[in-house]
């Protein structure tokens, strides 16, 4: 099997980002990566443009830094309020899920784009009270934004009863 080294021009999951010097199979290199131009052959002439993309990367990584940063001060300050089903103990029947407050997140704040894997929710939430749900933006960035988990408000049963007999089925001699 032949490998090449290539200089990619622009990030590739799994791979690595624009400037880095990847060793991948020839095939690959040469019937998907140079076609598409998202890398090209690591000669000495392809060498010296090799700054070009230095300077490319580092403009990206500090605006993707910058946005982050940004992100997590109005996320900071974020704080849901969401009702948690509880009995009349106070017991949890249900619990609110990571994908009840991407839900909820995606309702409230339309302009906020935040991706599954981002929200750093350990186990769904089964009781009342404040959380904290820690959110990764970017590896040197993390944020946090508060879930306030409410009881569920059920209307009082009926003291004298009246009613319940309609709500029965006919009665068995």
């Amino acid at each position: 099997m032949a490998f090449q080294n290539v200089i990619l021009t622009s990030f590739m999951p799994n791979l690595g980002a624009e400037a880095d010097i990847v060793k991948v199979r020839a095939g690959y290199a040469r019937n998907f990566l140079f076609p598409r131009g998202l890398a090209y052959e690591a000669t000495p002439s392809a060498m010296r443009k090799l700054d070009e993309l230095k300077k490319k990367r580092a403009e990206r990584e500090a605006k993707e830094l910058n946005d982050a940063q940004e992100l997590a001060g109005k996320i900071n300050k974020i704080k849901l309020t969401m009702i948690l089903e509880t009995g009349e103990t106070g017991k949890a029947f249900g619990s609110i899920s990571l994908r009840d407050i991407e839900d909820r997140l995606a309702k409230d704040f339309p302009g906020l784009k935040l991706e599954k894997h981002q929200i750093q929710l350990e186990k769904p939430i089964k009781e009342t009270g404040e959380h904290e749900v820690p959110v990764r933006l970017h590896p040197d960035v993390n944020a946090a934004f508060k879930v306030i988990a409410q009881p569920s408000q059920k209307p009082e049963d009926k003291a004298d009863g009246a009613g319940d007999d309609k709500k029965k089925g006919p009665k068995k001699k």
